[in-house]
C-alpha cells in the first residue's frame, strides 16, 4: 500500500460510494482527509468516523460541486482544517441520461456544471496549495472512451472532457513536480448503479470479467496514484472497468 503519512487530501463528493471508499483508503494509507458533500450529512459523518478510526484526522465540509463559490469555499475550508493540501481527488459527479434530441437543458447544464466545471474549479482552487509531489486525480468513467448505449452522449462527453483537462494540466504542473491523472471506472456496485439494478445485465454483457467492480477497486488505484510509487506517472488515464472497453 502507498505510504501517505503526513499527506493531506481532499476528496470531493466523498460521502458515499466511490468517494467514501477513496477517502477511507487514503486515510488507511496515512493521509489526513477532508471530504465535501452536497446533501448527505449523515453519510458524510459516517465516513469521517471511519477515517478517525484509522487514526487520522477527518473533516466533512458541505459544498455543492454545482456551485462555483461553494467549491472555492470547500477547498479553502479543507486547507484550513488540514493545515495545507497535498492531494486533490475530483470525485464529485452526477449522471443524467437522455438522447441529445430530448434531454433537457437543465440536465445538460447540471452535467456540465458538476462533471466539468466543478473539476476545473476545484483544481484551480487547490493548485496554489500543492507543492512538489502534489497530486490531482480525477474520477471519470470508461464511458469517456466508449459510448455503448444510446442516451449517454452528454454524460460521456463530460467525462471525455476530463481526458483533455488531465493531459493539459499535467503539462502545466509538471515543471512544479505535481502529477495529474485520471481513473475511469466501469460498472461499479454503488447505490447509483447497483449490481442488481435494471441496467446491470446490459452492462455485464460487455464486461470481460463478468461481474461489477467495487468502490474499493477504484480506491486502490487512486491511492496508488496519490503515493510516491506513482511519481513518474502523469497525464494518464487508467481504466478500472473489468474489461468493458477491451
Amino acid at each position: 500500500m502507498s505510504d501517505l503519512s503526513g499527506k493531506r487530501a481532499l476528496v470531493t463528493g466523498g460521502s458515499r460510494g466511490i468517494g467514501a471508499a477513496i477517502a477511507q483508503s487514503l486515510a488507511k494509507a496515512g493521509a489526513e482527509v477532508a471530504i465535501t458533500y452536497a446533501g448527505s450529512a449523515d453519510k458524510a459523518e459516517a465516513v469521517v468516523k471511519a477515517i478517525k478510526a484509522s487514526g487520522r484526522k477527518g473533516v466533512a465540509i458541505k459544498a455543492d460541486s454545482a456551485d462555483a463559490a461553494q467549491i472555492e469555499r470547500g477547498v479553502k475550508s479543507a486547507v484550513e482544517a488540514l493545515g495545507g493540501l497535498d492531494i486533490l481527488v475530483n470525485n464529485a459527479g452526477i449522471a443524467r441520461a437522455g438522447e441529445v434530441e430530448t434531454i433537457s437543458i437543465e440536465d445538460i447544464d447540471a452535467l456540465l456544471a458538476v462533471n466539468v466545471r466543478g473539476v476545473v474549479l476545484a483544481s484551480r482552487a487547490a493548485i496554489p496549495h500543492l507543492g512538489k509531489g502534489g497530486r490531482i486525480v480525477s474520477i471519470g468513467s470508461n464511458l469517456a472512451e466508449r459510448v455503448p448505449f444510446p442516451g449517454l452522449t452528454i454524460y460521456s462527453m463530460t467525462k471525455s472532457a476530463l481526458l483533455s483537462f488531465t493531459r493539459g494540466l499535467a503539462r502545466e504542473l509538471g515543471p512544479r513536480g505535481i502529477t495529474v491523472n485520471m481513473v475511469n471506472p466501469g460498472s461499479t456496485d454503488t447505490d447509483m448503479n447497483p449490481a442488481d439494478g435494471e441496467m446491470a445485465a446490459a452492462q455485464l454483457a460487455h464486461n470481460a470479467l463478468g461481474h461489477f467492480g467495487t468502490p474499493d477497486d477504484i480506491a486502490n488505484m487512486v491511492t496508488y496514484l496519490a503515493g510516491p510509487q506513482a511519481k513518474q506517472i502523469t497525464g494518464a488515464a487508467f481504466l478500472v472497468d473489468g474489461g468493458f472497453n477491451a
